[in-house]
């Protein structure tokens, strides 16, 4: 069975990894992790996640400038993105949404729940 390949992309160690651990044990999901927006552009490019999970506020390239950046090159453009942020309120989303953001998640986000959420986001989409 192909897995869906998830690429989590966040600055904070700690959340990188509660979020690996809890995707992990999804076994249709393949996950990847990252630390910064430059390392999701390389590691979107060579690897073609089927999903990018990508964390909002970030040092040197934030998720609004990463997703600017996958969405402009040929390799990386049709890739979705999921912002996951603590910035829910509905202007913020809506924000999120107009620059081609598929969804956010909120956070912080339920270990428990995230497998589900993502699964929810891959529906439909072809391995």
């Amino acid at each position: 069975m192909d897995k869906f390949r998830v690429l989590y992309v966040d600055d904070e160690p700690d959340i990188r990894e509660v979020a690996a651990l809890s995707l992990g044990l999804d076994p249709a999901l393949e996950i990847r992790t990252c630390a910064s927006g430059q390392d999701a552009l390389a590691q979107s490019a060579a690897w073609h996640p089927h999903l990018i999970l990508l964390d909002v506020m970030m040092p040197e390239m934030d998720g609004p400038a990463t997703l600017a950046q996958l969405k402009a090159a040929e390799g990386t453009a049709g890739i979705p993105v999921v912002f996951i942020t603590a910035r829910t309120q509905s202007y913020e989303v809506e924000r999120f949404l107009s620059l081609g953001a598929l969804g956010v998640i909120a956070k912080p986000f339920d270990p428990m729940e995230l497998a589900g959420q993502v699964r929810r986001f891959l529906d439909g989409r072809r391995r």
